[in-house]
């Protein structure tokens, strides 16, 4: 067993799961960098944890897959010989973005098996290797850190799948939080707001101009490097006596304004 904390982030190869491993590994954690199709994109984000001197490796795996998530857990624990953190990124939006009218069954079980299914039983399996190493005296505590969107409470009428897995998740942070602290796993979640990622490009004209619009009280676009901070602060321990919480990164957007 390794003498440093381990996180595996879901979904890492890439935009703001991404900027979590390399802020995670350059602090201090071994990182399980997860991705599903590029291998390339994630050996270059285990070559640039390694460079900052951290530890990590890439295992691939489907979230929405039950065989998988227990490869990606398995993987991880095998390697490193223990898990205190999970970070649920992985996440994929409304397949077409097609109005609720013209919504089809297709997409709504992908969305829900990869954004809400995948990350619930994956949740599962890493806190029962959690409470195993904490009973065992291996870690003293875990976190479970659900990442999940300003979608969660703002419609979007051409992603409804997208909305509704994503308001689901505070309530899976809720049951996890309760049902965990028991065994000293604090559970939250974290809510992006309009960040700089391959998922925002095709609509990066639209948010322009809102934004400079002042659709948010911070007028900026937010960065995967500001979700990261925010999860880092969570796994330092920064917030003892707090669970279930959701965390707002998002600029501001969810200040209703007159």
């Amino acid at each position: 067993m390794i003498d440093r904390p381990v996180a595996l982030v879901s979904g890492s190869s890439r935009g703001i799961g991404r900027g979590i491993a390399l802020t995670l590994g350059r602090n201090g954690y071994a990182i399980g960098v997860n991705y599903f199709r590029s291998s390339e994109a994630a050996s270059a984000v285990v070559a640039e944890i390694e460079a900052s001197g951290g530890q990590a490796i890439a295992v691939r795996g489907d979230v929405g897959l039950a065989a998988d998530r227990v490869g990606l857990v398995q993987q991880v624990w095998e390697h490193f010989g223990r898990l205190d953190v999970l970070v649920n990124n992985a996440g994929i939006t409304s397949q077409g973005r097609r109005d609720l009218l013209e919504a089809t069954e297709e997409s709504w079980d992908l969305v829900f098996d990869t954004n809400l299914k995948g990350p619930f039983f994956l949740a599962q399996l890493a806190a029962r290797r959690m409470i195993e190493a904490i009973e065992a005296g291996r870690i003293p505590q875990g976190w479970i850190i659900n990442v999940s969107s300003i979608s969660a409470y703002a419609v979007s009428t051409n992603r409804a799948d997208y909305c509704m897995a994503k308001a689901a998740m505070q309530m899976m942070t809720w049951l996890l939080a309760t049902r965990l602290a028991e065994h000293r796993i604090l559970v939250y979640e974290v809510c992006p707001g309009v960040i700089e990622s391959d998922m925002t490009a095709p609509v990066r004209e639209k948010y322009d101009q809102l934004i400079s619009e002042g659709l948010t009280p911070i007028r900026r676009w937010g960065t995967p490097e500001d979700v990261a901070r925010a999860v880092l602060a969570l796994t330092r321990d920064a917030f003892p006596f707090s669970t279930g919480d959701r965390i707002n990164v998002d600029g501001g957007f969810h200040i209703r304004r007159l």
